[in-house]
């Protein structure tokens, strides 16, 4: 059953990523979630072509949303910051 549907719109800046092919975890705040939410994320702009959210994402810790990103180049990245739509279902 769900209880409750939040939605936050949060500017979320990337960190550089490393120079390999890899997937790489950061962390942002939002506050408001929790780590029993179900969340669900639209990044607000283009995403680069050599370095993307992957849509794989969690509440890694209370007010804390973790995306994953890929960097298909093995040379530096930083994946775009731009306003980021992010639902959150509790049930």
């Amino acid at each position: 059953t769900i209880t409750n549907i939040r939605v936050y719109s949060q500017a979320l800046t990337p960190s550089q990523m490393a120079a390999a092919v890899a997937f790489a975890e950061q962390t942002f705040t939002v506050s408001g979630l929790t780590t029993g939410d179900k969340v669900l994320v639209n990044p607000g702009g283009a995403q680069g072509a050599q370095c993307a959210f992957t849509g794989t994402v969690r509440v890694s810790a209370t007010d804390t949303l973790a995306l994953t990103f890929f960097n298909s180049a093995a040379s530096l990245c930083t994946p775009a910051s731009s306003t980021y739509l992010v639902v959150a279902i509790r049930s």
